[in-house]
């Protein structure tokens, strides 16, 4: 039997998360499993478009579903998947705090049309 490596896995586990849909199923599912009947309008797609990514994320494991009556409910496999995207969040947050001190500091020099400074 061959396995594929963990660098390969990882990036494909991280491929699953690169959807801005998928990414916002997650953040709706974190308030709690949810029919996708309620799925539609948090999310914003079309039926045939969030079913298209919820199989995705069902196969990489993301999020798991189970029947009830004529609904289909899904639900986070794995609650650290949160953690991750916390972890997320603050290295966005991080790095756009960065880049706005950074424009505020070069938005302070004003540059004049004769010696390039006042």
């Amino acid at each position: 039997m061959v396995t594929a490596p963990i660098y390969q896995v990882k990036a494909d586990f991280f491929k699953a998360l690169g959807h801005p849909a998928r990414i916002r199923v997650l953040e709706v599912l974190r308030d709690g499993d949810r029919a996708v009947s309620e799925l539609i309008p948090a999310v914003g797609l079309e039926s045939s478009h969030l079913s298209q990514q919820l199989g995705v994320m069902r196969r990489a494991n993301l999020i798991q579903a189970r029947k009830e009556g004529s609904s289909v409910v899904y639900s986070v496999g794995n609650p650290m998947i949160f953690e991750l995207l916390d972890v997320a969040k603050q290295i966005l947050t991080s790095s756009l705090a960065e880049t706005r001190d950074l424009l505020a500091e070069l938005e302070a020099v004003e540059v004049s049309p004769r010696s390039g400074r006042r």
